[in-house]
């Protein structure tokens, strides 16, 4: 939302990874910083944030980030019940960045892009807490007239569904035009102009004619394309993107990722970009957020997630990426499904479906914590405590490192063939899960030794 531990996910002998052939690494020591870096909540008394670096980047010092939310939770009342579909989310994006936002539907993912710009239908919904800080305003405290002279302008959003974003009864070209009329404050002709100049930058043939047809007319390709020209129209700041290649061919999905690139490239835009295809958040992220029902369960660079994921959901969504050149008669699929925000589970949210869900997992929710340089996860197999609820032997001292195991301390994080600051699971014997928890190189299918991204 530090503990230096190792992954839980390597198969030692005559164990049988769950996720067939992926063992991630050790993440390594936790980065020092106070601050989650995109997730998690700021601590109580903590100084505000101001120039740190952008760890799950791995670049070296920036400014202010151009957006940052704190402990968000959007509610909503159905059937006389409340519940969150955003839950305590966190997180932040510089200027030029582009961050992943990944997971299954039904996760709250398109939920916290509508909720930073205040577009969450009010009834049913309401951003219950939190704040959303862009250029350094709180979002949440603006009123509807300043919020109207942002949404399209500095921060502009390409929908999930251009067919129930487009209005029916204006053409595209209308629709893209009064855009620009509203906030750049263009002559009609000039604008009218411009928005067929702008179908033709996203790759739709004949723009003149195009930009007189109905959205009915187009196909819908074609109408997620006039959504990105709608987006892309006043150069924005930051890009909001929810799924913005669900519809296209690949060739002209190619087309839309080379324009996001460029926008990013031209003006320093930063981009949110929520999406399914895991091939897409390789080739555009830096940093990646894995969501799952309501939370961030997993946050990282985007090469340090290919190669190593450390949460049991983040490596079932990569297991179940088809790979070309490996022959396999099914795909790997996670069991169950996202649970109703209204009816979650105690404990973890993801131990119904965990391979590898222990007692405390049934019980309490874990928390987000440092798992390595630039990394975030929420998960107890990096933070077990010993039966009876009593800290493992060698737990992290307040402020330090594991204490028996530390390896600072000149040991080799391990006890007695298993890491200080764990319990054996029921029924595994002790030297073979410290095995599991020491194993080294990437084995994910297909992979090449240190991790090769698809």
């Amino acid at each position: 939302m530090p503990e230096a531990a190792q992954s839980p996910f390597a198969a030692g002998a005559g164990a049988a990874p769950p996720f067939p052939g992926r063992s991630p690494v050790p993440a390594g020591p936790p980065s020092p910083s106070p601050v989650p870096p995109g997730t998690g909540s700021r601590p109580a008394g903590a100084a505000p944030r101001t120039g740190t670096a952008s760890e799950a980047a791995g670049r070296p010092g920036r400014a202010e980030p151009l957006l940052e939310v704190l402990d968000l939770r959007t509610e909503f009342h159905a059937g006389g019940v409340r519940f969150a579909a955003v839950d305590g989310v966190s997180f932040t994006i510089h200027r030029g960045e582009t961050v992943g936002l990944v997971g299954e539907s039904g996760s709250g993912k398109s939920v916290t892009s509508l909720s930073i710009l205040r577009l969450v239908p009010s009834p049913p919904g309401r951003i219950a807490s939190g704040s959303i800080l862009f250029e350094g305003r709180d979002l949440l405290r603006l009123g509807e007239a300043e919020m109207r002279r942002i949404r399209g302008n500095r921060i502009a959003m390409i929908f999930q569904e251009p067919m129930t974003s487009l209005n029916p009864v204006f053409t595209a070209g209308e629709q893209i035009a009064e855009t620009l009329r509203w906030h750049r404050r263009l002559p009609r002709r000039e604008a009218q102009a411009r928005a067929v100049e702008l179908l033709r930058l996203v790759g739709i043939p004949d723009p003149e004619v195009r930009a007189r047809q109905y959205p009915h007319q187009m196909s819908g390709g074609m109408r997620q394309r006039v959504m990105i020209a709608m987006a892309v129209a006043c150069d924005p700041q930051l890009l909001i993107a929810d799924e913005p290649t669900t519809a296209l061919d690949v060739t002209v999905q190619a087309q839309i990722l080379d324009l996001m690139k460029d926008l990013r490239r031209r003006l320093g835009t930063a981009i949110l970009l929520i999406t399914h295809d895991l091939g897409v958040v390789a080739d555009m992220a830096d940093r990646v957020l894995v969501m799952y029902a309501g939370r961030i369960v997993e946050a990282a660079p985007v090469d340090d997630l290919f190669a190593r994921p450390l949460h049991p959901y983040t490596e079932g969504l990569l297991a179940s990426m088809p790979q070309l050149h490996r022959r396999a008669q099914r795909l790997h699929v996670i069991p169950g499904q996202v649970p109703s925000p209204a009816r979650l589970p105690a404990g973890c949210r993801f131990h119904p479906r965990c391979p590898y869900a222990m007692d405390i997992c049934r019980h309490q929710e874990p928390a987000l914590k440092p798992a390595g340089e630039g990394r975030w996860v929420a998960c107890w197999l990096r933070d077990e405590p010993a039966a009876g609820g009593a800290p493992a032997a060698g737990a992290a001292r307040a402020g330090g490192n594991p204490g028996a195991g530390d390896p600072a301390a000149g040991g080799d994080g391990r006890a007695g063939g298993v890491p200080a600051a764990r319990a054996v699971p029921a029924g595994m014997d002790g030297a073979a899960y410290g095995d599991r928890l020491s194993a080294g190189a990437d084995q994910r299918p297909g992979a090449a030794p240190g991790g090769i991204r698809p």
